[in-house]
């Protein structure tokens, strides 16, 4: 995966906290359709706003590129993605 090398403004940052929580907590609830939304469109935007086009190309081939096998296939790639969510704030937070 790329990694964009600028740091996140305080604005991006913040969009960053709020939508790991969210994806966090629809993933708590279990709300597949609240997950779908948020990885689906949320996430990409977030990603092309910061730049990292790795994870928004993430976000994208898990919709785009083949139906999954069951549900945990869905959720194993929705925690992956969150995974490099969590990634890029740690890195904005040693960067900060």
């Amino acid at each position: 995966m790329l990694h964009c090398n600028m740091n996140l403004t305080p604005q991006l940052q913040l969009c960053l906290e709020d939508l790991v929580a969210d994806l966090q907590n629809a993933r708590r609830q279990d709300d597949l359709g609240r997950m779908a939304l948020l990885a689906y469109c949320d996430v990409r935007r977030w990603a092309r706003m910061a730049g990292e086009s790795g994870i928004a190309d993430h976000s994208e081939a898990i919709f785009i590129e083949s139906p999954h096998v069951d549900r945990e296939a869905f959720l194993s790639e929705v925690d992956g993605l969150v995974d490099e969510l969590v990634q890029v704030r740690q890195r904005a937070a040693a960067n900060g």
